[in-house]
């Protein structure tokens, strides 16, 4: 193997560092697409020439333009001889939009960088072949895991079409999430509810049980200080389609789904369909709404994740489901007791500790006066 001399190696980490910066503004670029994109991924794309940025853009909205064609199209400069950075393998395939590599080739664009490969079985690599069959320079795989991490509902969703699931609770120290009485509001700070409906903005839908909503009555749409939040779709779990014709969130905006089966009346199912009620007839597994077969059914509807905001009984369904990806736990500085106070997790429960669900990636930040504790189910053992 040849050895490199202390040029070359220093020419080497600098040329590195170069793509890890030029990488980093495409990352922030893609960021600006967070729930506007949904089931697209996050993409953003820079093009340099020169040592100097000449072109930079990031896939704004679903069925728009992707990154590359907005860098492409931002340019100020020739793009002959340049180098583009891009968070994702770009797309060969025409799909709502013509594939990005043909524009990529036809720019006279000599070397991509590319974050990390399409997942997508569509993409999956060709788009790489068909920019090195065009003589132009691909290097895979710098800020990978950062890019992953960002993209990580779009990694789920492109290979199982099922939905991304999150499941949110907000408890307090001694983990009650109500009191006996059943009050819960609210436990956590104002900056918590707030980070929430961040996350309201970013996924494609909330999802609760009509428990919360006959004990809540509540809107579950966004909203942002900014006001430029999207209302994600909202699902409710009715196995008996009890759900009162005068709840909020019937009459909210945007586009509310039931989940039930055929112990619902057949009469308020048309009542409620005549509202503008998606109603989706799903089997029952163990008396209660198959969850399994309701995230198959909402993959095909194109929804890619979900915020499951649900009580305690519908928390426990998901998880022994094995429907849950990843947890976002909200503890606050209180104090409630009581044995008849409610906990995040209900049903029947586990019987031995070594049967209790795990996290990974354990990620912790203070949010206000509350402790934000975020992690992925682990269902590998």
């Amino acid at each position: 193997m040849k050895q490199l001399n202390p040029k070359e190696l220093k020419n080497k980490e600098n040329t590195y560092n170069e793509h890890i910066k030029y990488m980093q503004r495409a990352i922030s670029l893609s960021k600006k697409g967070i729930g506007y994109v949904n089931p697209n991924p996050l993409v953003g794309a820079v093009i340099v020439k020169d040592g100097l940025i000449i072109g930079e853009g990031y896939h704004e909205k679903i069925g728009h333009n992707h990154a590359e064609i907005n860098a492409l199209n931002n340019c100020k400069k020739s793009t002959k001889g340049a180098t583009m950075y891009v968070t994702l393998e770009p797309c060969s395939h025409y799909g709502k939009t013509p594939p990005c590599v043909n524009a990529i080739i036809k720019s006279g664009i000599k070397q991509v960088i590319v974050g990390m490969k399409d997942p997508n079985p569509l993409v999956a690599g060709k788009g790489i072949k068909m920019l090195r069959d065009n003589n132009i320079t691909v290097t895979c795989g710098i800020c990978q895991h950062e890019i992953q991490e960002l993209n990580k509902i779009f990694i789920k969703y492109i290979t199982t079409k099922k939905p991304y699931c999150i499941m949110k609770t907000a408890m307090t120290l001694d983990g009650k999430i109500a009191t006996s009485t059943g009050d819960s509001k609210w436990i956590t700070s104002d900056r918590s509810r707030e980070y929430v409906h961040e996350i309201r903005h970013r996924v494609t839908a909330i999802m609760v049980g009509i428990g919360t909503v006959i004990a809540d009555n509540p809107s579950l749409t966004t909203r942002l200080t900014n006001q430029t939040g999207v209302n994600p779709i909202r699902i409710i779990i009715d196995t008996t389609c009890r759900i009162p014709l005068q709840a909020r969130v019937l009459s909210e905006k945007g586009k509310t789904i039931i989940a039930t089966t055929n112990d619902a009346p057949i009469e308020k199912v048309k009542v409620l369909e005549k509202m503008g009620i998606t109603i989706l007839m799903i089997d029952k597994k163990n008396n209660r709404v198959d969850m399994n077969k309701l995230m198959t059914k909402l993959g095909e509807m194109e929804i890619d994740s979900i915020l499951l905001e649900g009580g305690s009984k519908l928390n426990y369904s998901c998880l022994k489901a094995g429907i849950i990806d990843e947890v976002y736990a909200f503890i606050a500085p209180k104090l409630i007791g009581g044995q008849q106070a409610i906990t995040p997790i209900g049903g029947k429960g586990i019987k031995q500790i070594k049967d209790a669900y795990t996290l990974k990636d354990i990620q912790l930040e203070k949010i206000g006066d509350d402790i934000l504790i975020k992690g992925k189910v682990n269902w590998e053992g």
